[in-house]
């Protein structure tokens, strides 16, 4: 799941001119559904963004109504099995930039000076990489290219993530980061690909991707790739959990990461009543006590 902000709300014609009948049901199991398989809480104001991205699942499946598509998904475990991964890259909507909300990298650059080499970060909404890569590109800043630091980046979304790993933007896109790093870090495209950029390949060799979903129990990607960490970026993400998930997904962080290593929220995101893991330490910006 995206360094995720905002589901967008889709103006869409009555229902009488709608291709599909979504009726109130239909969109309760949707809500169901979707909170069972990635904790998003949908509130009622989603109804039309809902009926717009799985109308399009519908279209492409050849299915005739919602009712026949959420049938599938509860009773034909062959079907679930294929389109759950759909399903939940439907419904997640992401929003990110290079360097976004800009104040946490100079205290990300000074954490890992003081630190030194051999840190494992974890970016867990990946998104479309800009998120990873500009945590990267702070990484390769404040300790070099070859410090044996390491960042695992990963998303809910497998789509958004394979657009992560291809590492290609628009170049309008790239200049969010600054013409000096855009000069340092990426490649420009020529010919058919004019406009566009690709990071150059030192940043990739920091990250690792990997799917993973926050609610999953078990977390496999982040046990394979280190005992403990020292800074997690989870940004724009809680905004989308209820309190009870927000409480257990905050738990599971206070376990993976070390004491003294930071977690990176989003500007509308407070914990401050988890005082029992974590002390504010600056703008958005938490320690692990």
């Amino acid at each position: 799941m995206g360094a995720r902000d905002t589901f967008e709300d889709q103006s869409l014609p009555s229902d009488a001119a709608r291709e599909y009948t979504f009726t109130r049901s239909d969109f309760e199991r949707v809500r169901k559904m979707i909170y069972a398989r990635a904790g998003i809480s949908l509130n009622d104001s989603k109804q039309n963004m809902v009926y717009s991205r799985l109308s399009r699942r519908l279209r492409t499946l050849g299915m005739d109504s919602f009712t026949m598509y959420l049938d599938r998904l509860s009773n034909d475990a062959t079907f679930d099995a294929r389109e759950a991964q759909d399903f939940v890259n439907a419904l997640t909507t992401n929003l990110t930039a290079f360097f976004r909300e800009p104040h946490h990298f100079p205290v990300l650059a000074e954490y890992l000076r003081a630190k030194g080499g051999g840190l494992r970060l974890w970016c867990s909404a990946a998104s479309t990489g800009e998120e990873p890569y500009s945590i990267a590109m702070t990484m390769v800043e404040a300790l070099g290219a070859n410090t044996g630091a390491r960042l695992l980046a990963t998303d809910i979304d497998t789509n958004v993530l394979a657009t992560a790993g291809r590492g290609v933007y628009r170049l309008d896109s790239a200049r969010q980061s600054g013409e000096d790093r855009l000069k340092k870090y990426f490649l420009r495209g020529s010919g058919a690909n004019d406009g566009m950029v690709r990071i150059k390949p030192e940043l990739p060799k920091l990250i690792q991707f990997a799917p993973l979903n926050l609610l999953d129990g078990n977390w496999p990607a982040v046990k394979a790739f280190a005992p403990a960490l020292d800074v997690i970026f989870c940004r724009n993400v809680m905004i989308y959990f209820d309190k009870p998930t927000q409480r257990q997904i905050l738990d599971r962080f206070a376990q993976v990461l070390r004491p003294g290593g930071l977690l990176f929220i989003g500007h509308s995101e407070n914990f401050t009543d988890h005082r029992e893991h974590f002390a504010l330490r600056g703008k958005t910006v938490y320690e692990r006590i």
